[in-house]
């Protein structure tokens, strides 16, 4: 009997050693590629019972062209670089690692929030440009007079809230699957998603991104925003539309914005919004601490790990329709 293998398609990580101890400790062979395209899936994973992912698609003509595979494990929450409907189709579980960074990306979109209401980096930049005085950044308001809205309210969406009430500010939240009593009591008021643009002196998304999510934050939701508020993004890159906050921003309809993910990542050279006086940037770093990154990668192991001993993930992201054999 051939032994089960488990294939890494792409990792920027700087070593796969936690991977390795739960695979090799479980008897599994591991090989780590750095697959691009849907093609380069199909022949490096070609032989592997089950596939960890970071960014490599992983669509239908991929999935279709590794018949051993029984379950493709996202580094990370959002499975945006997977077609789930055809794994499902297939027989294929697919599963993410959905609590390894909650508290590091509310502390990190926390951190981008009062840096962006304070005009850190703004004053920052005026300092060592050889100015020392508010002008850059006035006017500025207290916290505890502002109001900021929580798009999406799930697990990382109600660890921001809590921080930020903890603050100080007022938080509005929404989400299309209604926030929980719990945040509720705790201070939260659940608005409807323009009552929510309107109302915040900041906005943060913590939503994942699917065909629903994708530009919903475009010209027209941008429009809804008080011409001071500032927009506050650690989720996914494509739920903004950026050629439109560039506008907003230039046209100053908007306060300010602060992004931990891009529609492209990393951004191309000369990118106008990286430009852009008011954008705070940061290259998709919120979910990282070294507990989490060990926590991610020992995890994601474990579910391809679960589904090779016959188990069914911890994380499921889907239900297989029929199930793949060893």
């Amino acid at each position: 009997m051939a032994p089960r293998r488990v294939v890494i398609t792409d990792c920027d990580h700087d070593g796969i050693a936690p991977e390795l101890r739960v695979l090799e400790n479980a008897g599994i062979e591991v090989h780590l590629a750095q697959c691009r395209t849907s093609a380069d899936v199909a022949e490096a994973a070609r032989d592997a019972d089950a596939v960890i992912t970071q960014y490599a698609p992983l669509d239908e003509a991929a999935l279709a062209a590794l018949p051993r595979c029984r379950a493709v494990v996202r580094y990370g929450v959002g499975v945006d670089n997977v077609d789930v409907q055809a794994a499902s189709r297939l027989g294929v579980w697919v599963a993410n690692v959905p609590d390894y960074g909650t508290e590091e990306v509310a502390d990190h979109a926390l951190a981008l929030l009062l840096a962006s209401l304070r005009g850190v980096p703004r004053l920052d930049r005026a300092v060592r440009a050889g100015e020392w005085d508010v002008n850059a950044v006035r006017p500025l308001h207290r916290l505890s007079t502002l109001t900021v809205g929580v798009l999406g309210c799930g697990r990382i969406g109600e660890a921001f809230a809590h921080k930020v009430l903890g603050v100080g500010l007022s938080v509005l939240g929404h989400d299309p699957a209604g926030v929980r009593a719990e945040l509720r009591d705790a201070g939260v008021q659940e608005v409807g998603l323009e009552e929510l643009l309107s109302r915040s002196d900041a906005v943060s998304l913590h939503l994942p991104l699917s065909d629903a999510t994708h530009h919903l934050i475009d010209a027209a939701a941008l429009r809804r925003m008080r011409p001071t508020a500032h927009l506050i993004n650690t989720s996914r890159g494509a739920i903004v539309d950026h050629a439109a906050l560039l506008e907003a921003l230039e046209a100053g309809e908007l306060g300010g914005a602060a992004l931990d993910v891009l529609e492209i990542e990393p951004p191309a050279a000369g990118d106008e919004l990286m430009a852009h006086p008011r954008v705070v940037a940061t290259p998709h770093a919120a979910w990282y601490s070294e507990e989490s990154y060990e926590a991610l990668k020992t995890e994601a192991a474990r579910e391809a790990a679960r589904v090779l001993a016959g188990e069914p993930p911890r994380s499921p992201v889907n239900r297989p329709e029929a199930r793949r054999e060893a």
